[in-house]
């Protein structure tokens, strides 16, 4: 079954919380569809709930709201992860008929054989890997350059809780997947590396990240010689090449 995309590009309004627009494509897996959101968020910071134990955290929240940052709190796990121009979000939202433990591995691989076959069509080749020093860093994160230098260029995430009974089979393993990317797609890593690091200060956290440690796509080009295009442009050609890369890759079964 082919991925349904919800909308061509959409960008979340200031204000509104983008995980509960994410949380509204499980509705949608609900009833045996499969889904694809391709997204930009206003400047925000995304924590998990994990960062609750933070004392400190309501003050740095409200801070961070008043300079024009919201937070917001995901249910997957992970780290902190930067939002707003320049990044591109891709929410996938299917069914499976087997549990976490089974398929987890699978569903980060599908991930970055999407955004990794969207890239090499651009002419960025990339692979998975952990970056010690990137935000929100992960087994399964995609990286650009060697693998003894490589810098994160996107980052994967996965949200899972059973389907309803209505789609339940015999042995009762259907559950539904939330998979999600985020994609540096113009972003400048200084930029967003230091807003991160400054929230984890704010809440007392000894996580810092290396700017160095991420790369754009828009970087990643010039780097390869190609041409990087407006931000605008370059944002299109981005969401356009996942597009046909998910077409490309059907979800784990």
């Amino acid at each position: 079954m082919p991925f349904e995309f919800v909308e061509a590009l959409a960008t979340v309004p200031p204000g509104s919380d983008p995980l509960q627009e994410e949380l509204a494509l499980m509705e949608l897996a609900a009833q045996g569809r499969q889904v694809a959101r391709l997204w930009e968020a206003p400047l925000s910071l995304v924590v998990p709930r994990t960062y609750l134990r933070h004392v400190a955290l309501e003050t740095a929240c409200a801070d961070f709201v008043r300079n024009g940052c919201p937070v917001f709190l995901r249910m997957s796990g992970g780290g902190l992860v930067p939002q707003g121009p320049g990044i591109l979000n891709l929410s996938l939202a299917y069914a499976v008929g087997q549990p976490p433990g089974a398929l987890s591995d699978a569903v980060y691989l599908h991930l970055c054989a999407v955004i990794g076959g969207g890239l090499r069509r651009l002419g960025i080749e990339t692979h998975w890997q952990a970056v010690a020093g990137s935000f929100c860093d992960g087994r399964y994160n995609l990286a650009w350059g060697p693998p003894a230098a490589a810098r994160k260029i996107a980052g994967t995430a996965q949200y899972w809780r059973r389907a309803p009974a209505a789609m339940q089979a015999a042995d009762g393993q259907r559950h539904l997947v939330l998979a999600h990317a985020v994609l540096l797609v113009g972003a400048d890593p200084e930029q967003i590396n230091a807003r991160a690091n400054a929230f984890e200060a704010a809440i007392g956290s000894e996580r810092r990240y290396g700017a160095d440690k991420v790369v754009s796509v828009r970087e990643a080009l010039v780097a390869g010689g190609h041409d990087a295009h407006d931000d605008a442009t370059l944002m299109a050609k981005v969401a356009d090449a996942l597009r046909w890369s998910l077409g490309q890759h059907p979800a784990p079964a």
